[in-house]
């Protein structure tokens, strides 16, 4: 079986960021790592499901709404998978991330999506945890280039 693309980078040397993790034809794989893999220190389960409705809500009402595919957790609680048509540039997808988790370090209204009718584990939310996780990444990817989005090693 072949290894897949995500596990043949060395997780034990990978630093939160923005990674384009794979291409494939016009769809753009981009790893959005918060945590550093296999360091004891994870997304909360109430944390990464407030920033999934924050963050897919917000990317899919954005400039580039009709070029986003999906938006979803990694199943390590380290960060997400974000995949956009190969039409939005590199520079555009940084500021897409950038503009989403500012939105979120900020957010003061209800979670998109958290109700009972719209949400199979709607009580499952942490917004503080969500707030300050988007505040760190934010922190993180404040002068993050086109050049840091290849995974070094």
């Amino acid at each position: 079986m072949n290894t897949i693309a995500s596990f043949t980078v060395n997780h034990d040397t990978l630093q939160p960021g923005m990674y384009v993790s794979r291409i494939d034809g016009d769809v753009v794989t981009y790893d959005i790592r918060m945590k550093r893999p296999n360091h004891g220190d994870y997304l909360s389960t109430g944390t990464a499901h407030s920033l999934e409705h924050l963050f897919a809500t917000l990317a899919r009402n954005s400039a580039w709404a009709d070029r986003v595919l999906y938006v979803g957790p990694m199943g390590c609680r380290t960060g997400f998978y974000l995949l956009l048509r190969d039409s939005v540039s590199r520079a555009d997808a940084i500021r897409l991330v950038r503009d989403c988790f500012a939105q979120i370090a900020v957010w003061d209204g209800a979670i998109p999506g958290a109700t009972r009718a719209q949400c199979g584990n709607y009580q499952d939310q942490d917004l503080d945890g969500a707030k300050a996780e988007a505040a760190a990444l934010c922190d993180i990817l404040r002068h993050w280039t086109e050049e840091k989005l290849n995974y070094e090693g």
